[in-house]
């Protein structure tokens, strides 16, 4: 008969067994999901501008996308809170493929309008990968969250860097297929989304039961509590956090570091494009800059983890200022190996607020309206980069790139103001509050 001790013990080997299943799965859907965006993203701009017959739709691509993964933040969120992660997750990356197969039937067709509805579908990709870094910290202990976020948001670096790559042989795909050449790419999307989908909702198990010493949460594992009166939604989730400074903090670091990034890398090519600069050497400083927002996230996650998720915010404030200098002095010229650098240390900026952010905002938030929040988050950073990419373009034509950068810093300053503000008050919300400084 076993004792109490081996039942624990046994119960406690059980739960890391499942904690790194799901931390695997999740790994490999970030892996599909990377590849999938970016090999539509890589060459999106383009087709839309041959369907619309003009450059200026090149830019809707992006902008489309990341309203479309502001849109179902938040009903994703609210399918966790009903049905589990799983589901959640893997409905995301189906409705991603879905819109894969509404800009093929658009290419094919010749129908702008189409690939914009399809844009914003894709978009639900994305968000399914932002949200897998809340899925990776269910159930694991406060000490280790922070590095159990960044190994799922590292994964996204392989397929990231790798999809652009594919740009090419999706267009010979394309061509063997008979189709539009440059819809050739969004077939590997399809196919990683319809994949990644299937491997989540396959092998995911969702988080264990909560142990009492655990960074956990009972809502995304409905099937173990049973019926449930409704919890609160998005928005009553955004004004109790409102009361917090360090929610307040938090949403302000994962919003405006998502606002900065996107504002100033969109905005990189078009003015290295206007200097004269050849696509591989663009094509090159994007993807150090995509190197920078993904390889070092498990050095963050270990800061997370040691120094505080709070401090990591302010560290990715100090990151960002330095990438906005250097990116004003360098405007003029556009020089390829210090716009290297900034765009590289830009995506350091966003890894830090990014993961410190995430993390500082699950620690900081009751447990009853933490996947709410999270999904209000994402909704928030994504309307907030779209926002931000619609005013880059006339900025840069306006002022130039430097002037993309200053905008860039009147970002910065409220998330550095509220980080400090959260820094100096009081630790108020009753659990995990070790981690939030």
């Amino acid at each position: 008969m076993s004792t109490p001790a081996a039942l624990q013990s046994r119960e406690k080997t059980t739960q890391r067994s499942r904690q790194r299943r799901n931390q695997l799965v999740l790994v490999i859907g970030q892996l599909l999901s990377g590849v999938g965006v970016a090999s539509g993203i890589s060459v999106g701009g383009i087709l839309a501008a041959q369907l619309a017959g003009t450059t200026a739709a090149s830019g809707f691509v992006q902008t489309a996308s990341t309203l479309g993964a502001g849109l179902v933040a938040v009903p994703l969120a609210n399918l966790a809170v009903r049905a589990g992660r799983r589901w959640a997750l893997s409905t995301g990356f189906a409705l991603g493929a879905l819109g894969a197969v509404l800009v093929l039937l658009a290419a094919s067709l010749g129908q702008f309008w189409l690939m914009a509805v399809g844009m914003l579908f894709f978009g639900a990709a994305s968000a399914s990968g932002l949200q897998a870094r809340y899925a990776a910290v269910d159930g694991v202990a406060p000490e280790k969250a922070g590095r159990a976020m960044a190994i799922v948001i590292w994964a996204t670096t392989v397929g990231s860097v790798a999809g652009p790559n594919l740009s090419e042989p999706g267009r010979q795909l394309g061509i063997s297929l008979e189709m539009v050449p440059l819809s050739g790419p969004f077939i590997f999307s399809l196919v990683a989304f319809v994949t990644a989908a299937l491997v989540i909702a396959t092998f995911f198990l969702g988080a264990p039961k909560p142990a009492p010493s655990a960074v956990a949460d009972d809502a995304v594992a409905p099937a173990q509590a049973g019926k449930k009166e409704k919890g609160p939604g998005a928005w009553t989730a955004l004004r109790i956090a409102a009361r917090s400074p360090r929610a307040l903090a938090a949403l302000a670091a994962v919003t405006g570091g998502h606002m900065i990034m996107v504002g100033v890398m969109v905005m990189t090519p078009v003015s290295m494009n206007a200097h004269g600069h050849s696509l591989e050497i663009i094509g090159l400083v994007i993807s150090l800059h995509i190197v920078g927002m993904y390889a070092a996230s498990p050095v963050f996650g270990w800061l997370v983890d040691k120094l505080g998720a709070l401090r990591v915010v302010l560290a990715g404030c100090v990151i960002f200022l330095a990438a906005i200098i250097l990116g004003a002095l360098v405007s003029d010229s556009s020089d390829p190996l210090f716009m290297s650098i900034a765009l590289t240390t830009l995506g350091l900026g966003w890894s830090a607020c990014l993961i410190g952010g995430s993390s500082l905002l699950s620690a900081s938030a009751p447990q009853e309206i933490r996947v709410p929040l999270q999904g209000a988050s994402d909704m928030m950073m994504n309307f907030g980069a779209a926002g931000m990419a619609a005013v880059a373009g006339p900025v840069l034509t306006a002022g130039g790139f430097r002037w993309v950068n200053i905008v860039a810093l009147i970002v910065l300053i409220p998330i550095v103001i509220l980080a400090v503000r959260a820094f100096r008050s009081p630790l108020t919300t009753p659990a995990n509050q070790d981690t939030a400084a």
